[in-house]
């Protein structure tokens, strides 16, 4: 491991200050953050977000070309192809 000061990798973290939540099981955080109504190891909207540009970079492969995102719509900036692809019909009964 390597720091841009070595000496801090061998300084224990205190009990005042912030500490990371370490997880081996990221699914049990989350099926445990649901029994206990406990916070979840990632927030909801970071999640969010990151499996949304993964959608959006995929989109952009598949059309071969630059997209421009508005990230509060959540829309296309006048490209209705890209749009398109943002989402899918939905089976009757459910719409929105």
């Amino acid at each position: 491991m390597q720091a841009s000061r070595p000496e801090i990798l061998k300084t224990p973290i205190g009990d005042n200050e912030i500490h990371l939540h370490h997880s081996r099981d990221h699914h049990a955080d989350w099926l445990n953050a649901i029994r206990t109504r406990g916070p979840t190891v990632a927030p909801v909207d970071a999640g969010h977000r990151t499996a949304a540009l993964c959608h959006l970079t995929n989109i952009a492969c598949l059309l071969g070309r630059k997209t421009t995102w508005d990230p509060d719509a959540e829309r296309f900036i006048d490209d209705d192809e890209a749009n398109r692809l943002a989402t899918r019909p939905m089976r009757e009964p459910w719409r929105l």
